[in-house]
């Protein structure tokens, strides 16, 4: 047997493994539609799955404003240190596939944007649930700053079903 083989059949195995493991996770599902006049406005994070650009942060907010072209212009603040500075991002989303509103693209420096995809949501837009198919980031919003516990409560359930580790979210002010 050639050296070849060996090499090409553990390569081979190598690069089947991450396609094995993602196997096993359906896509992620989106909620039906979202009416983006009715999603505009102020939402504060109760948690989030911890990401970089949001390291140190506490009392976060996500404002959100719709624009005559129908994008969304997006203003993320928090607070952080101990002397609770003001931190703040503008950015612009928008509706990636449409008619799909739930699936929305968002970016706060060019070239660089991402997913934002809405996967939960209250009847009345009280909560909403943000996260990516990659399940990579995560995003539990409300309208007030805090959520009763049986709201919470089922929102990581529903989360559970669809592939996230509600072990990996940190509560705001963490």
């Amino acid at each position: 047997m050639s050296r070849a083989r060996p090499t090409l059949l553990l390569l081979t195995l190598l690069l089947a493994i991450p396609l094995t493991v993602c196997a096993g996770v359906p896509p992620l599902r989106t909620v039906p539609g979202v009416d983006l006049v009715r999603y505009a406005g102020s939402w504060h994070e109760i948690a989030r799955y911890p990401n970089i650009f949001q390291k140190g942060c506490r009392d976060a907010t996500a404002t959100y404003t719709l624009r005559p072209d129908g994008e969304m212009t997006v203003v993320n603040r928090c607070l952080k240190g101990a002397e609770g500075k003001s931190a703040e991002a503008k950015g612009r989303a928008w509706v990636n596939e449409p008619p799909d509103t739930a699936r929305l693209k968002v970016t706060f420096f060019w070239p660089f944007r991402s997913d934002y995809w809405i996967i939960d949501l209250g009847e009345q837009y009280d909560f909403a649930v943000v996260g990516t198919p990659d399940r990579e980031y995560l995003w539990i919003l409300s309208r007030t700053p805090t959520m009763t516990t049986e709201l919470y409560a089922g929102i990581l359930e529903r989360l559970r079903q669809q592939g996230f580790d509600p072990g990996k979210l940190l509560k705001n002010g963490q």
